[in-house]
């Protein structure tokens, strides 16, 4: 005996998602099961098409899943069907995830270059050493002979007072006023607030 069959026949109709989703919002765990079982095919098949990753596609899957077991009852039979109810939320939540994924590859990629990144603009910390150098010279010139002297042999050579005076063949006194004065028009000029 052959098989009869009909083009064009309709499958037997599924669960009606709208009368489960109800019970689901009252708590029915029975109902629950049954939504579970009509909808993980179409929400899987949602969020694959975002992800493209099979792994993260069932656990973002899982997630919406609680998700529709704990809202159940904000859904609105007047506002759509149920199903299209848990494709948008299966949509936002893989949207999020990819969202998530590529914050955290932004932060990753941030991190990666701050420590590769010098603490300071190499060029420009020398462009300042430079300007400041250049600075300190043309102030030491305004200096009187006397005094420039002081200054290097004190602050560029290291000397201590005492020799200063001792190589210029000048009393430590006169030494230490001339290096005052010499030292307060270096700030002065330099512009540099007591």
């Amino acid at each position: 005996m052959k098989e009869v069959v009909h083009i064009g026949s309709r499958a037997a109709p599924g669960p009606d998602l709208q009368e489960l989703m109800a019970r689901v919002a009252r708590g029915d765990q029975e109902a629950f099961s049954s939504l579970y079982d009509a909808v993980t095919a179409p929400v899987l098949g949602v969020v694959r098409s975002v992800l493209r990753d099979h792994a993260q596609s069932e656990e973002v899957t899982q997630e919406v899943l609680v998700e529709v077991w704990r809202t159940a009852p904000r859904y609105r039979e007047d506002r759509g069907t149920a199903m299209n109810w848990v494709l948008t939320l299966a949509h936002r939540r893989a949207v999020d995830r990819v969202r998530s994924v590529e914050a955290a590859t932004a932060r990753e990629q941030k991190a990666a270059l701050l420590t590769h990144t010098p603490e300071y603009d190499e060029v420009s910390e020398q462009v300042e050493t430079r300007l400041e150098r250049e600075q300190v010279r043309r102030c030491l010139r305004t200096l009187t002979e006397v005094q420039r002297q002081s200054v290097t042999l004190a602050y560029y050579r290291g000397l201590t007072y005492r020799q200063v005076a001792e190589l210029l063949s000048l009393p430590l006194g006169t030494v230490k006023t001339r290096l005052r004065d010499g030292l307060i028009r270096l700030r002065d000029c330099l512009g540099v607030s007591a």
